[in-house]
């Protein structure tokens, strides 16, 4: 069968390592996963609540149209109910917005390293990707900028980046904002908006009424642990927002996922107690770092990119086989760094143990 020539070669998304099968391959009864950015502190009560009376309504498509959880969503961050999209995750509004806007006669910017969606999609689509390099850890915007022309669709910022945990703040998004050519879509990816505690942090949703051209994207994966669940959103112009409508899967997000979203969505004080909680997290990490010299960047998400100074593959296996699975920085863009989920104290502890263990030996 004759695929497209772009997908010859195309590696799929890789996830972190499943717990079960590191049990199994290292003979290990328990293992800590901060690999993927999950919440290590579940979900809200009130979202397991709302799931076990979806459950007798399985046998019924869900709303396409996501009403419910598009009320709720539109009251929370004040917009209106036609400024908002609905998908599989924050990923299938990447996809969509790519399917939408993109093909062989145009191009997208992104940062590198960053994440790697942006990149696969455009590929997939045949668009030209122009990678505009990090500095210190941060997207180049004046050299974002210089990369755009008549052909350029999409600019992406990952914000917080993944995987640096780095931010672009408030003054130097809305100076990109003023340069980019109206005709070009600026997709602020705020996948950990909830974690972001930075007095700068850029307030990107009272931006829209002045940018047509500006697409926030958020998520119920992190902060609210319903990553299984897949469902996220983007936010937008409403003009826009109807145009790519027609991209989306229909039923795209499940009854369990909506319902779910919309009672977490409600219980701000677990995201409060979350939020709070990585930050004590990350205090860990990075007095660990400080005490050992390794570099770090600040993080303003659920994350952290350490320099262990090591191939990041080295430092992977190390831990994996006494059981903490984390991202090896080789695969990250960052070769001997490792990027670790923030995990609950103790699970910072343990894996800080090993990390002390590790620097001992090398």
């Amino acid at each position: 069968m004759k695929v497209k020539q772009q997908l010859i070669g195309l590696s799929p998304y890789k996830p972190g390592m499943p717990i079960e099968e590191v049990k199994r391959k290292f003979g290990l009864n328990e293992v800590i996963k901060l690999a993927s950015n999950e919440n290590p502190f579940g979900c809200s009560s009130e979202a397991k609540q709302a799931i076990s009376h979806a459950l007798e309504s399985l046998a019924l498509y869900p709303d396409g149209y996501a009403a419910s959880i598009r009320a709720d969503v539109a009251e929370m961050v004040s917009v209106g109910e036609d400024q908002l999209i609905f998908g599989n995750g924050s990923d299938e509004i990447i996809l969509i917005l790519s399917r939408a806007l993109l093909n062989d006669k145009t191009n997208t910017v992104c940062a590198v390293p960053s994440f790697p969606q942006y990149k696969h999609n455009a590929v997939i689509e045949g668009a030209e990707v122009r990678e505009v390099a990090l500095v210190d850890g941060v997207h180049d915007l004046n050299g974002m900028l210089s990369q755009i022309d008549e052909n350029t669709r999409i600019v992406w910022v990952c914000n917080p980046n993944n995987p640096s945990g780095t931010y672009v703040g408030d003054e130097d998004f809305k100076e990109f904002m003023a340069k980019v050519p109206k005709d070009v879509l600026v997709v602020s990816d705020e996948a950990y908006f909830e974690y972001a505690v930075a007095k700068d942090y850029p307030k990107t949703v009272s931006l829209l009424k002045q940018y047509d051209n500006l697409m926030i994207l958020r998520t119920f994966s992190k902060a609210y642990g319903l990553a299984s669940l897949r469902i996220g959103y983007g936010i937008g112009n409403s003009d826009l927002i109807k145009k790519i409508e027609p991209a989306r899967e229909p039923f795209n997000t499940s009854l369990l996922a909506q319902a779910a979203a919309s009672a977490a969505l409600k219980d701000q004080q677990f995201i409060i107690d979350c939020r709070d909680r990585n930050r004590q997290g990350l205090e860990q990490f990075y007095q660990f770092c400080e005490e050992f010299n390794l570099h770090y960047y600040p993080s303003q998400g659920n994350f952290i990119l350490i320099d262990i100074q090591r191939p990041g593959n080295e430092i992977f296996q190390y831990l994996l086989e006494r059981g903490f699975i984390v991202r090896s920085g080789e695969a990250l863009g960052f070769p001997t760094s490792i990027r670790i989920t923030v995990g609950n104290t103790q699970q910072n502890k343990a894996i800080i143990e090993q990390l002390k263990t590790f620097l001992a030996k090398n």
